[in-house]
């Protein structure tokens, strides 16, 4: 082989070498930008996962005090209706006494004044109470 041969395939050698070179960076490049935006994926993912996690919890939060709430205005209302259905127990339990007062009050006075049943007359419907049973009884039999 001639000197300029060896030099030649020393060149072409030297430009393979280099275009290799170039190439595995190029590839190296590529990977550590291919691994660099996995990562970046990842970490998206878990941030995502992160403020859902806590808007849920804040949401949970807002829900739990708000029923609290809720449940304590219910309770207070609970007590007022409470109270006023007692009240009107109490007026309406009082209005029947009073009127039964008053109608015991009444039939005291016609009874002194004589406009109540004398035993004669209470004596009179018995019987004829008891008379009607007895028609009633024959109208069965005939």
């Amino acid at each position: 082989m001639s000197k300029v041969n060896k030099t030649n395939e020393v060149a072409k050698t030297d430009e393979v070498k280099e275009v290799v070179t170039s190439n595995l960076d190029k590839i190296k490049e590529t990977a550590n930008s291919a691994e660099e935006m996995a990562r970046k994926i990842w970490l998206a993912g878990l941030g995502a996962y992160g403020k859902g996690y806590e808007e849920i919890k804040g949401r949970i939060e807002t829900l739990s005090s708000e029923s609290n709430k809720l449940f304590d205005d219910l309770v207070v209302k609970g007590e007022e209706l409470e109270t006023e259905g007692k009240d009107k127990v109490k007026q309406v339990k009082d209005d029947v006494l009073a009127k039964t007062e008053v109608e015991a009050r009444i039939e005291t006075v016609r009874t002194k004044l004589g406009f109540g049943k004398s035993d004669e007359e209470v004596k009179l419907e018995e019987l004829s109470a008891k008379i009607d049973e007895l028609t009633a009884a024959i109208a069965k039999l005939s």
